[in-house]
């Protein structure tokens, strides 16, 4: 399966997923607002969400699957094959059940310490610090849940089989709007906002059952049978838990910095945590669509090429990610920084939300947007060092960034409060991107070539003219974008649309698409053991 191809699977799946999810902020954002239950469960989602995608999707990922793909590739007489691939995968999941569990438990029972740490001025508020740490408690297993999906998800990755991993976020998604709509309904008679913070929260761990369950019969669909046994600590075991101590702060800065920022949110006036993660959640449908499709499909591909000595088969692959990504994030970057008050009046600002919290959301996302392209270059250019198996490299890369994020924010925050939080957080991005590039280009792994760097500066004059033509469009269309349901539709379909045809024929007309890389989209192919890659270099 192509890279084109395989982004296109995974982006589709999630894409449905951000829809989904979408569609559970805007409810919850309607019968919560951005209040003291708002906050608390806010932060009760923080908390097993980041270190899922830390540990789990972050650090584990990028260990294990180049170690099974590997295996899986390499002849049986060499230790290789499927069945040996299975039995690795099998000592795995033996030790990671109780390392989760550990863990789980552990973080349970400090939950208390974890809240102070991450929230202390929660105390402040009467029963906000209490609830908040109830509601962790609640949500918290979902960690543990949602890591053996990642690890199952990782598995069928690297026998080409994306679409299960990409589809399980859907489940997260109706089981959440499952409960708010329960809670509504519950706290609609008593007007309490906590009952239905309870509910969503419950429907965090039951949503971690349901995927699990799913991604156990997708296992065993495609004929791969893992075990779970008592613990071994094999060598393969070992080398993987060495790999993964450096990953897991190189894979997850982003993730780290979310640590950060929930931080220093907390420490503002009541509302801000959860008005940064509605926000971040326009940032996310490009970032998590064609991000997590890039950095899922790119890895076992790339690992594949480096293990078979192919550097050009790698240089190109990466070149292709690197065009993809920036013609997909460029445009949307550009089409959400103006349009964001439109899309969160539009969406978000009704029943408990006010207009005054849905400016300040939209200023929060022209701040966000800015660093959209870095956010997404990082899950290509990281896999570039993953896949060698150097996991040390981007410890010292995401230490310098994190240093710098946090002092970026002391000098910000406390004058531009929430809004200077995410522009701090766009800079560090980027700021690690670039470093991460470097390093890249000076080790001889990757290099930006005259004709991928012509292609993304015609990106940029298209998405320029797009941006212009949006700006003129948004004044048009002001007194619809809070009007009726009929109104909301047509007037953000006519800036999306709009925006669409003028950055496509622009994009055209300039020479930014890539005549080859359309035609794999377009052109169906049967999957095979080797990924054809398109040239751009």
């Amino acid at each position: 399966m192509s890279l084109v191809r395989s982004v296109g699977t995974i982006g589709g799946l999630t894409l449905l997923s951000r829809i989904f999810g979408f569609a559970r902020d805007i409810l919850l954002a309607r019968v919560l607002g951005a209040g003291l239950a708002a906050d608390a469960f806010q932060l009760a989602f923080v908390l097993p969400n980041t270190f899922r995608r830390l540990f789990a999707e972050g650090a584990f990922s990028v260990a294990f699957v180049p170690m099974y793909t590997r295996t899986l590739a390499a002849d049986p007489s060499e230790g290789g094959g499927e069945d040996a691939a299975n039995r690795f995968a099998s000592d795995v999941l033996s030790v990671f059940v109780w390392v989760l569990l550990g863990f789980s438990a552990i973080a349970m029972i400090a939950m208390p310490a974890i809240v102070w740490l991450l929230a202390g001025e929660y105390q402040e508020v009467p029963g906000k610090f209490e609830l908040a740490v109830a509601l962790s408690r609640t949500t918290f297993p979902y960690l543990g849940l949602v890591s053996l999906v990642a690890m199952l998800s990782g598995v069928l990755n690297a026998h080409s089989k994306f679409a299960p991993g990409a589809f399980v976020p859907v489940l997260l998604n109706v089981v959440l709007i499952t409960g708010i709509v329960t809670g509504y309904f519950l706290g609609k008679a008593s007007g309490s906002d906590q009952i239905i913070a309870w509910c969503v929260a419950i429907a965090v761990s039951a949503s971690g059952v349901a995927q699990l369950v799913y991604m156990a019969w997708a296992t065993r669909k495609a004929g791969v049978k893992l075990q779970v046994r008592a613990p071994r600590f094999t060598r393969d075991v070992r080398k993987l838990g060495m790999l993964i101590l450096p990953a897991t702060f190189g894979a997850g800065v982003y993730q780290i910095s979310q640590f950060v920022d929930t931080f220093f949110a907390t420490s503002l006036e009541q509302g801000s945590l959860t008005l940064l993660k509605y926000a971040d959640r326009l940032n996310q449908m490009p970032l998590g669509i064609v991000g997590i499709a890039l950095g899922t499909a790119i890895l076992p591909m790339l690992a594949r090429h480096i293990q078979s000595h192919d550097n050009a088969g790698a240089q190109r692959l990466q070149a292709n990610a690197v065009e993809i990504a920036c013609l997909l994030t460029l445009p949307a970057a550009v089409a959400l920084a103006i349009c964001a008050p439109a899309f969160v009046t539009a969406f978000f600002v009704g029943g408990k939300m006010t207009q005054a919290h849905g400016d300040t959301m939209a200023a929060i996302v022209v701040a966000l947007v800015c660093g959209l392209p870095s956010y997404v270059l990082v899950k290509v250019f990281q896999p570039a060092f993953f896949s060698r198996e150097d996991t040390r490299t981007p410890v010292w890369i995401a230490a310098g960034t994190l240093i710098v994020n946090i002092a970026v924010n002391i000098a910000v925050v406390p004058r531009f409060g929430i809004v200077g939080l995410a522009a701090a957080t766009a800079f560090t991005s980027t700021l690690n991107v670039a470093t991460l590039y470097i390093i890249l280009q000076l080790r001889g792994w990757f290099h930006f070539t005259a004709r991928l760097g012509s292609r993304i500066a015609r990106q940029i004059v298209a998405s320029a003219v797009m941006g212009a033509a949006l700006w003129a469009l948004m004044p048009l269309m002001a007194s619809r974008y809070d009007g009726n349901v009929f109104e909301k539709v047509w007037s953000l379909a006519a800036l999306c649309v709009s925006g669409m045809i003028v950055f496509f024929v622009t994009a055209y007309l300039v020479g930014a698409l890539d005549k080859d890389l359309l035609a794999q989209l377009r052109r169906r192919r049967p999957a095979a053991k080797t990924e054809p890659v398109t040239p751009t270099d």
